[in-house]
């Protein structure tokens, strides 16, 4: 199933590599996802959980080295760049930056697979427990999207559902305001919608949806999670 594929977020401003790229990783057994900057990044590191990053180095604004530099300050998520440049001094900046491992183009396809199973296969095998967030009675995966009752099993929720816990999951504690939520959830959203998204969520996962618990309102900024 799709969802027991590791997940790959590809970044690269090439159109043309990042689309072969992600084609091809698809083939070998991967769910991907694809960004065309850093920022464009960022943005799908705040909605989702991603086992690895590839990440080409020259980028505008921001490069594939700066953007680790900063995402370091708060993942560790495994990250492979990629890059033109082959030089000893440019690897050494990207492996100091962060990176995992550090692969100069052009390169062979199956060589960059079979880097990146080695790079999972190092990843602790309690990492995944992490991905669980525990909510009281509930509880929700933020790999599989998966909202669980102790008792009575799976509950249905909806995509932007999952999006919202996702986001919020993924930095506990942290405040979000409803214009950040909407613009992180895509343009069919309000900061107005995201209250009644907040309001429906509730009622699925706090015992007292009128009083909650685990997502909190914080009164004239915004919304957070707080977990077990």
């Amino acid at each position: 199933m799709l969802k027991d594929l590791p997940h790959i977020l590809v970044v690269d401003d090439d159109l043309r590599l990042r689309s072969l790229l992600s084609r091809y990783l698809r083939e070998n057994g991967f769910a991907v996802s694809s960004a065309c900057d850093a920022d464009n990044a960022r943005m799908f590191l705040s909605m989702y959980k991603f086992d690895m990053l590839i990440v080409d180095v020259m980028m505008p604004n921001e490069s594939g080295v700066e953007f680790l530099q900063k995402l370091r300050q708060e993942s560790d998520v495994p990250a492979m760049l990629l890059t033109a440049m082959g030089e000893t001094q440019d690897r050494i900046s990207g492996l100091e930056a962060g990176a995992d491992d550090y692969l100069p183009k052009p390169f062979e396809p199956k060589e960059l697979v079979l880097r990146i199973n080695n790079i999972l296969r190092r990843v602790p095998a309690d990492k995944a427990s992490a991905d669980v967030l525990s909510l009281g009675d509930y509880s929700y995966n933020l790999s599989t999207k998966e909202l669980r009752h102790k008792v009575s099993g799976i509950i249905h929720i909806t995509p932007v559902e999952q999006q919202i816990l996702n986001i919020l999951g993924q930095k506990a504690g942290q405040i979000f305001t409803r214009e950040k939520l909407a613009e992180l959830l895509g343009a069919e959203q309000s900061p107005r919608s995201i209250d009644v998204q907040i309001t429906r969520l509730r009622k699925k996962i706090e015992s007292d949806s009128k009083n909650p618990r685990y997502l909190q309102t914080v009164r004239g900024k915004g919304y957070m999670l707080l977990t077990e």
